[in-house]
């Protein structure tokens, strides 16, 4: 399956997201392919900085130019970081994916930019729009705070995108294994975080854990 991890808007955490879920498919033996289209290359970074460190399983990202049809069919699971950076590559990534992963901020800014997403995708030029899988990214952790609550509600309702229940956390733990090269469950095996991230990876990939 083609998974792109984008936003039209920067700080989403797309590239976080796209890391731990590529340490866990490899630990899992998925073989996986992993596409940082992004031209900040943060992806690219943090992988450099895992095999640095030696962690394993060390990993690699391919470019751009590996957004072809006939490469991407050589893994088993295929995940692209993309940025509104480079929108030629975005929308060569939109066009060949099984389906879009959005991780979206609560805040009301994000609520409209998933909106101009969802019409980007919608207005590309292949048979069938990928499927659009919305989730709760940088969530606040106070109960006070309505602003998490009110933008999954937001989602729930959106036309053109499901709504993914598990929801990530706005937590330093995230921020500090990424740093490090660390997946969030390979630095804090029994933390929050790592229980947030671990039922978002088996809502997005049941066929793994069912």
């Amino acid at each position: 399956m083609i998974t792109v991890v984008g936003s039209l808007k920067g700080g989403s955490g797309k590239s976080t997201v796209s890391f731990n879920l590529a340490v866990w498919l490899a630990m899992a033996e998925v073989g996986v392919l992993l596409v940082d289209a992004d031209p900040q290359a943060t992806l690219s970074d943090v992988l450099q900085v895992r095999r640095e460190e030696g962690y394993q399983p060390a990993l690699q990202a391919a470019d751009k130019t590996a957004l072809t049809a006939e490469r991407l069919a050589a893994a088993d699971e295929i995940l692209i970081d993309v940025g509104a950076a480079d929108m030629e590559a975005m929308q060569e990534a939109l066009r060949l994916c099984d389906r879009v992963v959005v991780p979206v901020p609560p805040s009301q800014a994000d609520i409209w930019s998933i909106q101009r997403y969802i019409a980007l995708i919608q207005a590309l030029p292949r048979p069938q729009a990928p499927e659009v899988l919305a989730f709760i990214n940088r969530g606040d952790t106070h109960h006070a705070v309505r602003e998490t609550a009110e933008a999954a509600a937001a989602l729930v309702s959106l036309r053109g995108a499901r709504f993914v229940r598990p929801r990530l956390s706005q937590r330093t733990v995230f921020r500090r294994s990424f740093s490090e090269g660390l997946a969030i469950f390979e630095l804090d095996r029994r933390g929050k975080g790592t229980r947030e991230f671990l039922a978002l990876a088996a809502a997005l990939y049941p066929n793994l854990v069912g």
